[in-house]
């Protein structure tokens, strides 16, 4: 793959991982759809637009997904929309990125991975980033879904951890979305009485499940293969900020100053944890 394809369909990954997080906010601050039936049609969007192209694009590599999985993908997705009732595209995805590696680092660090100073060093640095974000004051973002954020972050991080080595990538995911969907019927039960099929609303939904998550995630696990692991990592730095600029422009949200602040406190730490945990490993052969 050449190394012009390579940078597009990388840039075109980033923006729809971002893509998740305006989409959302626009649905339920603009539009009357509620948050379940938000998720159950990105679930259900995303897991149709995936079989399609697993169908289409048959690869000799197979792979399926799994309940345990699907659960955790659904618990992201679920926590997720419900936080960004309240927060901002911003903020939301900011939250959202610092959990998911937080997660990722914590599960290393439990299979006996050891920092350097340098990495301790980002590692207090994007905590104190994350705490500064959260603590109560003025222009912090509310409590409850903030939590949410957070958790949809340590789902999201399981169920990467357990899609390693599980099979293609692409079939895994659409296995593990027919199954989420099913899974999210519960939650519009659950919900029934605040059900809203927002025509708009539906439309959001459906452009963040089939172009969002199951074109976005199809790109990306394309041009993985192509990306170094440092790279691939750091790359995903920039999808707060793309979140951030995306609801600046189409929902006029505004960036605080502690906003600012603790986005370069967690993704400057975030970076120096993964370029010196990388480089202090030997070169895989």
């Amino acid at each position: 793959m050449s190394a012009a394809r390579i940078s597009l369909l990388t840039v075109l990954s980033l923006l729809a991982f971002a893509g998740n997080s305006v989409l959302c906010r626009i649905a339920l601050k603009e539009t009357e759809i509620d948050a379940a039936t938000f998720t159950s049609v990105r679930l259900i969007s995303g897991a149709l637009v995936l079989c399609l192209i697993s169908i289409v694009f048959r690869r000799e590599q197979q792979g399926k997904g799994n309940w345990t999985s699907a659960f955790a993908l659904f618990v992201y997705a679920a926590a997720f929309s419900f936080a960004y009732i309240s927060l901002s595209a911003a903020t939301g995805a900011l939250i959202l990125f610092a959990s998911v590696q937080a997660t990722m680092i914590g599960h290393s660090v439990w299979s006996g991975d050891r920092f350097q100073a340098p990495q301790i060093l980002g590692l207090g640095l994007a905590f104190t980033g994350l705490v500064g974000l959260l603590l109560p004051g003025l222009s912090s973002p509310p409590l409850i879904p903030s939590v949410l954020m957070l958790a949809s972050g340590v789902a999201w991080a399981v169920y990467t951890l357990r899609g390693k080595g599980a099979g293609d990538p692409t079939r895994v995911t659409s296995g593990n979305f027919l199954r989420a969907a099913v899974v999210s019927l519960p939650l519009l039960v659950l919900f029934l009485s605040d059900l809203n099929f927002d025509s708009a609303g539906m439309v959001y939904a459906i452009a963040s499940g089939a172009i969002a998550s199951g074109l976005g995630y199809s790109l990306w696990y394309s041009v993985l293969p192509w990306l170094k692991a440092t790279n691939a990592a750091t790359v995903q730095l920039s999808v707060p900020m793309i979140a951030a600029f995306g609801g600046i422009l189409m929902l006029g949200e505004s960036l605080t100053l502690r906003f600012v602040f603790a986005s370069v406190a967690i993704l400057g730490g975030i970076a120096l944890l993964l370029t010196n945990k990388t480089e202090s490993k030997p070169p895989q052969r």
